[in-house]
């Protein structure tokens, strides 16, 4: 069979480059490659699924086409296309290029028009065509053998369409009846006007009663009110517009079907594109495993391979690639085969002794352990290894026995230990915490390659590998080519010969050795002295203690807890059978979409995905809640699904066979704000806002019946943050006043007495307090309070009319930003905004919620990190036995003898007030009991 695929190229890469637009994805120098990323994705996948015979990429050009001739206003209002995917097409033709895949234009036409007339052309010479794009207009070009390919999309297996799926989804008889809903709807993306009044249900509607525009202008005496109105009035309008949405099927283009023939790849082209972009696994998922960028970069290949692009005799088009920046990167190509070094093996104890001699000598040395897992609460030691200089490491093995294990670790226990030597690590929290089940206390300043680089680049990745790849061209030896890939039959690193071990250890010791000499003196340059080596670096210590420390979890409430939930569950899927009256999975969002707007109607207008079935996420039950209790039920059930399975029933399962505690893993170079973040279990996410979802604090409790939970939570210290950046006077006279914060900003936004604002007013002014902070519009705050949208944006004006000093904040942040690409927190923590000045209005709006959001939240994240590190300090320096447990958002909770709860109460409080000097006062609420939620 003749299988050709037609992709609309632009389409793709715009779908591709907003897919990733919350985590976009940057090589080192910079470049944005989130477009050609998710192209190459979406390429390969289509390729290895599918397995065309034939295939072309189609583009517009700048040319004009007919439509721009008969409507001048076509596609005028669309924003310009973001900086970063304009940067990224010239890839995305070398990619397309590389894989010998014809490009397809035609001045004068758009690409919809020359996919239309190939798809047709080819219909006719006997294949199957596949139009790869996710628009709608391609629905009219549906035929038995013509199909629309939808690519895979967020988690979606990819979707095809043929003339069933069309006529369903458009509810129509005939394919041919798609141009004329559009022409009556219109399309706000591409500007066409449609008829006034008129939207997809309607027009569906009328095409199913009239057959065609034509007709149903010609029978507009029929309709009713203002649709008659507007269709007498706009039928010249509407006509125009089905011509634009038309698509063209006599572009003057052959089918080549030799020049569209599949073919293989060129690795002499993609290789070397791949190493520039960093597609690091995407490279060894087409040139297998051995493909390396730094030995690509290294070979000289570059871009001049690309100057013939018509070489392979296909239908192409020639891009200008000159003005496309290279990495400025060291020598690359460097590995431990090539890179002269010495690495010894300490194995023995007079080689051990003669190491400690050596490294007691030294005012810093860099070491890094290597076990049998990656959670050092769970694993054992397998060795460490040290370096000193550049090119040399040190490795020592110890046996899988426990005792020797303890025996030789513990004869570094002095050298590990002595404050005056500096620690030097990747990650090095890690290893802190892994000695510490081996009975050493870490001690002395640290340098952390990966916390350096995070405080230089928050946004990017940090991992060891990447990073000297990065920053040194030089590619280590990769753990998978020791242990294997992740899966059942991975080894563990006990299970590797030890002279393999050595080599990759001692590597890892001597590349962050190297990796702390290049980002020391980058530090400096950005002025992150401060902000590393007073928060970032002594923080590690703190956390590394309370994840040793971990949490005692009270078992039996979380089972009977669980029971609970199981009954409430019964019952509410009882309920909500009763009130749908039919049966059905609650659980599989088709079947609800189903019941909730074909059988009971709740939403005549209600969306569905792209798949066909009903949107039922939560947003959209949350809108209809107050229509039906039947949504409020259906809503309670998944809650409370949710904190049965993420929480009650999966917190016992982490429970540490060793301690008998849970212990928590904190992420200190995730969050680009400097928000802390956790995972085995995720403490940010326990459920706090459903009386229910606050049980689940229940099951935290004491070490003992002599130990209390004293939990200690920052009371709105964002909002007390944004009143002393933006020193605005009347809230910094309400926080002085101690006013409830809320209830005043009501009090002024609706020109009224404290004692006059109802519930209704300081819940509207609370949602204006945290929504000014996130940048949310008027839309924004119409749609999260149920008001009008005119009533939002009078709301907001009053807003900045009572808080001037807010807006004046919000205004010079943006100017600051745009003159200098970041922002900053009180401390110094920078937030880089790379599209703060992006000609594309979506793309800008984002980086500048960035903008007024990040000096706020940054500064809230430094604040907590400080005290906790002073309270830390404190209660080591008072020799007391209170524990710090865990940190979640604005609160810090921990595990104290009764005795000591009194004493250690005023050191937490003094020490959250005072990490950063403010002139608004910082209030924080302390509690004690049994139990979290009791001291909560």
């Amino acid at each position: 069979m003749k299988k050709l695929f037609l992709l609309d190229g632009m389409a793709l890469m715009y779908r591709a480059h907003f897919a990733l637009s919350k985590n976009p994805r940057f090589t080192s120098s910079g470049i944005n490659t989130s477009a050609v990323m998710g192209f190459t994705n979406t390429l390969l996948d289509v390729l290895k699924k599918e397995k065309p015979t034939h295939m072309a990429v189609v583009f517009d050009t700048e040319a004009p086409t007919e439509r721009h001739t008969d409507f001048a206003a076509y596609k005028a209002q669309r924003q310009a296309m973001p900086e970063d995917l304009s940067a990224a097409m010239p890839y995305v033709f070398k990619l397309i290029l590389g894989f010998n895949i014809p490009v397809i234009t035609s001045d004068g036409y758009e690409a919809d028009d020359i996919i239309g007339t190939l798809a047709k052309k080819a219909e006719k010479k006997g294949y199957q065509v596949y139009c790869m794009t996710p628009d709608k207009d391609f629905a009219q070009l549906v035929s038995e053998n013509i199909f629309i390919y939808k690519p895979a999309r967020m988690g979606n297996d990819m979707e095809i369409l043929g003339v069933k799926e069309v006529c369903e989804k458009w509810e129509i008889d005939d394919v041919c009846k798609v141009i004329d809903i559009l022409g009556l709807w219109g399309d706000a993306v591409d500007n066409i006007p449609g008829i006034p009044g008129i939207g997809e249900k309607t027009s569906k509607l009328l095409i199913k009663q009239y057959g065609s525009m034509e007709n149903i202008i010609a029978h507009s005496h029929e309709l009713k009110g203002k649709m008659r109105e507007n269709v007498e009035n706009f039928a010249e309008q509407g006509l125009l517009s089905k011509k634009l949405a038309t698509i063209l099927l006599n572009v003057p283009v052959e089918l080549d079907e030799a020049g569209l023939e599949m073919c293989a790849p060129s690795k002499d082209l993609l290789e070397p594109l791949f190493a520039e972009l960093e597609f690091r696994t995407l490279g060894r998922r087409v040139f297998g495993d051995d493909f390396s960028i730094t030995e690509i970069k290294a070979s000289g290949i570059q871009t001049d391979l690309f100057g013939n692009p018509t070489a392979s005799g296909r239908t192409t088009l020639t891009v200008d690639i000159s003005d496309i920046a290279t990495n400025d990167l060291p020598e690359a190509g460097k590995n431990i085969t090539n890179v002269e070094h010495t690495y010894h093996l300490v194995d023995d104890f007079e080689k051990r002794a003669e190491l400690i001699r050596l490294l007691k000598q030294q005012k810093s040395i860099c070491f890094d352990t290597e076990t049998t897992g990656t959670d050092a609460n769970f694993c054992e030691l397998v060795g460490f290894s040290f370096s000193i200089k550049p090119g040399e490491g040190w490795y020592i093995p110890v046996p899988a026995d426990q005792g020797e294990a303890h025996a030789i670790a513990l004869e570094f226990k002095d050298l590990l230990e002595d404050e005056n030597i500096d620690k030097i690590g990747q990650n090095i929290k890690y290893d802190i915490l892994m000695l510490k089940w081996y009975g050493i206390d870490v001690k002395g300043k640290l340098f952390d390659t990966m916390m350096a680089h995070y405080v230089l680049d928050p946004d990017t990745r940090h991992g060891m590998d990447i990073l000297s790849e990065n920053y040194l061209g030089y590619k280590p030896v990769s753990i998978t080519t020791l242990i294997g890939p992740k899966g059942k039959n991975q080894l563990s690193m006990r299970d590797v010969p030890v002279e393999q071990v050595k080599e990759y250890a001692a590597e890892d010791a001597d590349i962050t050795l190297q990796l702390k000499n290049v980002f020391e003196p980058k530090i400096k340059e950005v002025n992150g002295e401060k902000l590393i080596h007073e928060i970032e670096h002594p923080l590690i210590y703190v956390l590394a203690d309370m994840e040793f420390e971990g949490v005692r979890i009270d078992e039996p409430t979380l089972r009977e807890f669980s029971k609970d939930l199981e009954l409430d569950l019964v019952r509410l899927e009882k309920v909500v059978y009763e009130k749908a009256g039919v049966r059905f999975n609650i659980s599989s969002p088709k079947q609800l979409g189903e019941v909730l707007f074909e059988k009971l109607m709740l939403d005549p207008k209600a969306k569905k995905t792209k798949t066909g079935q009903y949107q039922t996420g939560e947003d959209v039950l949350l809108a209809l809640a107050n229509k039906s209790d039947i949504v409020r039920d259906i809503l309670d059930f998944r809650q409370l699904q949710k904190l049965k399975s993420t929480y009650v029933d999966a917190l016992p399962e982490l429970i540490n066979p060793k301690s008998g505690r849970l212990h928590t893993s904190y992420n200190q170079a995730v969050a680009a704000t400097g928000r802390l973040s956790s995972n085995n279990p995720n403490l940010q996410n326990i459920p706090i806002r459903t009386e229910r979802g606050r049980e689940v604090r229940k099951a935290f409790i004491p070490r003992d019946s002599d130990h209390r939970i004293v939990s200690a939570d920052y009371s709105q210290i964002e909002l007390r943050l944004i009143a002393e950046i933006s020193k605005d006077e009347n809230m910094l006279d309400a926080f002085a006043k101690n006013l409830d914060i809320h209830t005043a900003t009501a009090a002024n936004v609706y020109g009224v007495a404290l004692d006059a604002v109802d519930s209704t007013m300081r819940r509207n002014a609370k949602a204006v307090n945290f929504g000014i902070i996130y940048g949310q519009s008027a839309f924004g705050l119409s749609q999260s309070l149920g008001i009008p949208r005119k009533e939002a944006a009078e709301m907001i004006e009053q807003y900045f009319a009572q808080y001037p000093g807010i807006k004046n904040y919000m205004r010079d942040t943006m100017n600051f930003a745009r003159e200098n690409g970041y922002v900053q927190t009180l401390m110094g923590r920078r937030r880089y905004l790379r599209d703060i000045n992006s000609a594309n209005q979506t793309v800008r709006s984002f980086a500048e919620r960035n903008a007024i959001n990040a000096p706020i939240q940054g500064s809230a994240a430094d604040m907590i990190k400080i005290a906790m590190i002073n309270i830390h300090r404190e209660l080591k320096v008072q020799k007391l036995d209170a524990c710090m447990t865990m940190q979640v958002h604005d609160e810090l909770v921990f595990d104290v003898p009764v005795g000591e709860v009194d004493l250690v109460k005023p050191i937490i409080e003094y020490n959250m007030k005072n990490a950063i000097k403010t002139g608004v006062p910082i209030m924080v609420e302390i509690g004690t009991g049994l139990n979290w939620l009791e001291a909560h």
